[in-house]
């Protein structure tokens, strides 16, 4: 069989395994090396909901899937074209996510009957039970021929057998032509401290996966995915979206001359945003583990008022719990950014799943008339800016904001354009500083009759002493519970927020100003529909597309924009509350929903067909 090298634009790989056997760190290595290499991509790591379930069950499944391409990759992929499978169970839970033209790969040696029973096999052909038979199958003894690369190495059997993964990620770097220099640097600058003697055997066993690949029949051909050309130039780094949050906030900690404070209670899957965070204290961050949720928003709304950038991170439940100290942060007017990277409710629900269920909670999840800013960042790179911007609206207008991520994008990555912070704009708190002239006196509730803002005093200075908290007050600072004055502050609590909107960029529309229909997604669906609208236009369907960064408030421009078009669809990952709040917003407006509630993100197929029946 003569061997080809075939090049092509982009290709999906699905690495999965037992939740032990660390296909999350391979698939970020492939990940991180093709960044490097300079493709565009898009990941998608995908975990078992459970803690550690039991072992070869298809419920403690971990995947992890990494789209790579010559241009710009959009989404993660909707199918595979190489499915990595370690044991059985991988095999069951995603063969359905394999084209017909996939090849997969398995562990042989993975394959008992003992396994295969654990997984719910019923026959002992298990590509035949699940109709992958026609698929070009690799099956390899990579747990003997790892035991094999490594016998002479000194480490034990246990340890031999965590290697499997390198060995399977040197496969697949031979099937792909993806250059192994990448992850021997990683592996030096990983182990050089603590366990340099690791160094060498997982650099073997990875060659040795590479040129058993190289060597085997069953691989007839492989494929070569040439750097983009097109990207704009700079300095590039693989970034998942936690990272990239955590990094907009310490740039806005930069540009504002504020300290940055985040006080949080881990959750997933926020917490990397608290563990990012906690590394740069170098940088003038200060983190705080506090014992529960509630603490946790306390803490940063004691920060606030002290003068720092402060921050909380959490996830819906958390969100929950942090509700009534999020009501005492828009009575007292003090600037905060909660972060909620969203996940499958309600209550614990989907703890490792995606979703964008979250938005009424932020929108309306407190007592009162309690309106704060809500921003959603849109890709995992789009999170530095998104949380920069989040930061800038908080303090310049002295209101809390919401920052809604998600699972897809806190865990998932793509490559990201280093910026200069000169690109950046200055954030600028309006401090009420200096001595106050003769017969002058600081009310803390006097605010600026453009945007509404009140001015913020520093606990410590002379003449600015005054009082803020949970009870209402007049203008001056002044317990009331006058009725007037009561509804004054709730009509200009609420302008301050409607206001914004003058300092929030333009809704922008892909497509044409007018016509029969417009989509329109909000938080991570954006490169789905991007990619969904590329294959509706392909087919000659004309469609617009407008994408909210911005929810509350919305973009000044937002029904002119609508009123172009005769339908408008929403898509989103949630029972459509997006939908809902724009009908609320804009009821003359004819607005349907296009909605998935299953833990994942869209396919683009999905968006593809629902696109296409509304036409």
């Amino acid at each position: 069989m003569q061997h080809k090298v075939i090049d092509t634009k982009d290709v999906v790989i699905r690495f999965a395994g037992d939740s032990g056997d660390g296909m999350q760190l391979t698939g970020s290595l492939f990940a991180d090396m093709s960044a490097v290499y300079g493709n565009g991509l898009s990941t998608f790591p995908d975990y078992p909901a459970e803690i550690r379930a039991p072992h070869d069950t298809v419920s403690g499944v971990s995947g992890f899937q990494v789209h790579i391409g010559t241009d710009k990759v959009n989404t993660p992929g909707d199918f595979c074209d190489l499915l990595v499978a370690m044991n059985p169970a991988a095999l069951k839970a995603n063969a359905k996510w394999c084209k017909p033209t996939a090849m997969i790969l398995v562990d042989e040696d993975a394959f008992t009957d003992a396994a295969m029973q654990k997984s719910g096999f019923e026959t002992e052909n298990p590509f035949t039970e699940l109709h992958v038979e026609d698929r070009a199958l690799i099956v390899a003894p990579i747990s003997t021929l790892t035991h094999e690369s490594l016998k002479d190495s000194g480490m034990d059997p246990k340890a031999i057998s965590k290697c499997k993964n390198m060995f399977t990620l040197g496969m697949a770097c031979y099937i792909y032509n993806r250059p192994l220099e990448y992850i021997y640097t990683y592996l030096e600058r990983k182990f050089a401290k603590k366990h340099p003697e690791v160094i060498e055997p997982n650099k073997k066993v990875l060659n040795d996966g590479f040129n058993y690949a190289a060597n085997i029949q069953a691989i007839a051909n492989t494929y070569t995915v040439q750097p983009s050309g097109k990207m704009k130039k700079g300095t590039y780094r693989n970034i998942t979206g936690n990272q990239a949050t955590a990094w907009g906030l310490l740039a806005a900690s930069e540009k504002s001359g504020l300290p940055l404070f985040c006080g949080s209670y881990p959750i997933t899957p926020a917490t990397n945003i608290l563990e990012e965070l906690a590394i740069h204290k170098s940088l003038g961050a200060k983190t705080l583990q506090a014992e529960d949720e509630i603490a946790g928003i306390c803490t940063a709304i004691g920060a606030s008022f002290a003068g720092n950038l402060a921050v909380t991170t959490t996830s819906g439940p958390g969100l929950s719990l942090k509700s009534e100290a999020l009501g005492l942060a828009v009575m007292a007017e003090l600037p905060l950014v909660v972060v909620d990277v969203q996940r499958g409710g309600p209550s614990t629900g989907l703890p490792t799943k995606t979703e964008q269920s979250d938005l009424n909670q932020a929108l309306y999840g407190r007592n009162g008339e309690c309106p704060v800013a809500v921003v959603a960042a849109h890709s995992p790179a789009n999170c530095f800016d998104a949380a920069f911007n989040a930061a800038k609206i908080a303090v310049e207008h002295m209101t809390p904001v919401l920052l809604l991520s998600e699972g897809f994008l806190g865990n998932g990555s793509e490559p990201w354009c280093i910026p200069s912070m000169k690109d950046y704009p200055e954030i600028v708190p309006p401090f009420a500083l200096g001595q106050l002239k003769e017969g002058e006196t600081y009310y803390p509730f006097q605010r600026d009759p453009e945007t509404l803002v009140r001015r913020w005093a520093l606990p410590g200075q002379k003449g600015l002493e005054h009082r803020v908290g949970g009870l209402e007050k007049n203008h001056r600072g002044v317990l009331s519970t006058d009725p007037a004055n009561h509804a004054t502050m709730v009509s200009e609590r609420a302008e301050k927020i409607a206001r914004i909107a003058r300092d929030i960029p333009a809704l922008e529309i892909d497509g044409a100003a007018s016509g029969k229909l417009l989509v329109v997604g909000w938080g991570g669906t954006y490169g789905h529909l991007l990619s969904a609208m590329e294959e509706v236009r392909q087919d000659g369907v004309e469609v617009s597309y407008a994408h909210f960064d911005y929810i509350n408030p919305l973009p000044a421009n937002t029904a002119e924009v609508f009123a172009g078009f005769q339908k408008i669809l929403v898509c989103e990952l949630n029972s459509g509350q997006f939908a809902d709040y724009l009908r609320a917003q804009f009821p003359d407006s004819d607005i349907h929903k296009f909605n998935k509630v299953q833990g994942q993100p869209f396919l683009v197929s999905e968006l593809v067909q629902a696109i296409k029946n509304e036409i």
